[in-house]
């Protein structure tokens, strides 16, 4: 895969190329793009709402023409003179793929320039097999998903590339800058220090991002349509916590924001495979396999409580594949805990809101590809 979407000249993915050197009012131009969707918006309304010249955005508009990324989109009528060209994004000139790369499970989706998923793979994987064979699954998913989507009539991959890179999502804890991970608890010490990203990249050849599982489907959340400050809280085969505050995801400064599910409920509780005794999580999903899901509910939102308090967010929702199994049994139960400790505190305007995430089990990987895709568009905390 490394030479399929590389230039002629062997100068480096051609994704790379189109998306990587872009400055803030380009991506102002193309997000204002993406929004306005098939219908399209004209230079001059492009013009008032970025506050450039029109000289600068015929620029901008014309090279992205030329790059592919945009098109006309029809003319529209106007108040004097000849008719409006509008332009439109073209969703189809650049894609991301998405990797949920969690404990036992593989999930790669293709997604467009819209976000929208083009195609998607599943498969087992199991990181305690160590590296080399994670690797390998990885790198399998990720150019068989691309040749099936992307490529020719034979089935191959496409002489021109179109992909922007390979975003990557699994467990924390993890060094989202460097894409190194951490000890992933309750795993080999093998990956404590890997260089996922670098040994990632040099077998596919195209950019890779590396982020927590929960930061990269709060990220896709927050691109999605989430207004404001939230908690996004996955309860899968582990328990984390994405954050986004006043718009932007909150890593903290070494990506150890979030780790929800080690915070401690109760000192002389059952031992998590952290180390510690009556952690959120070994709480909830004891109770879980216990077949104990309105006690899960509670714990969970006792936590959830906890991080309300502290944060004074204005709302929480849930994933993971254990909050799909029973969503309603889990909402009911953080909201009565989150309504119990409202109404102890008397807080104004009430509970803050509880609902299931949108995108069910696939908003993981939408929100790994995002880690690519929202710098194009302006985002910086992709």
């Amino acid at each position: 895969m490394g030479g399929v979407n590389r230039t002629k000249s062997g100068g480096g993915p051609v994704g790379a190329n189109l998306f990587a050197v872009r400055s803030h009012n380009t991506a102002l131009v193309l997000d204002l793009l993406r929004a306005a969707g098939a219908e399209g918006i004209s230079r001059l309304e492009l013009a008032e709402r970025t506050g450039l010249t029109p000289q600068a955005v015929s620029k901008i508009t014309a090279r992205l023409r030329e790059e592919g990324l945009a098109a006309e989109a029809g003319r529209r009528a106007s108040t004097g003179g000849k008719p409006r060209t509008v332009l439109r994004l073209v969703p189809e000139a650049g894609h991301a793929v998405g990797v949920h790369l969690d404990r036992d499970e593989l999930r790669a989706v293709l997604v467009d320039l819209d976000g929208a998923v083009v195609g998607e793979r599943r498969g087992g994987v199991d990181l305690g097999a160590g590296a080399e064979a994670v690797l390998g699954a990885v790198a399998d998913a990720v150019t068989g998903l691309v040749g099936e989507v992307l490529g020719g009539a034979d089935g191959g991959l496409p002489a021109v590339g179109s992909l922007l890179g390979v975003g990557v999502a699994l467990p924390g804890p993890l060094d989202h800058a460097r894409g190194v991970l951490h000890r992933v608890t309750g795993f080999p010490e093998e990956w404590d220090g890997f260089p996922l990203r670098e040994a990632l990249a040099g077998r596919l050849g195209v950019p890779v991002v590396v982020d927590k599982d929960t930061n990269a489907a709060a990220l896709g959340l927050s691109v999605g349509g989430e207004d404001g400050s939230f908690a996004y809280l996955h309860l899968g085969t582990g328990l984390g916590a994405g954050l986004v505050i006043g718009g932007s995801v909150h890593r903290g400064a070494r990506t150890g924001a979030g780790e929800f599910g080690h915070q401690v409920l109760q000192l002389d509780g059952p031992l998590c495979e952290c180390g510690n005794r009556g952690c959120v999580e070994v709480l909830c999903l004891g109770a879980v396999t216990r077949g104990e899901v309105a006690e899960a509910a509670r714990v969970l939102g006792v936590g959830a409580g906890n991080l309300v308090g502290l944060l004074d967010i204005d709302l929480v929702l849930l994933g993971g594949r254990t909050i799909s199994g029973a969503p309603e049994p889990f909402v009911r139960g953080v909201a009565e805990m989150l309504d119990a400790r409202a109404r102890r505190e008397g807080v104004p305007g009430g509970a803050v809101p509880v609902r299931v995430a949108p995108r069910g089990e696939r908003v993981v990987a939408e929100g790994a590809a995002q880690l690519l895709l929202a710098p194009v568009f302006g985002r910086a905390d992709g």
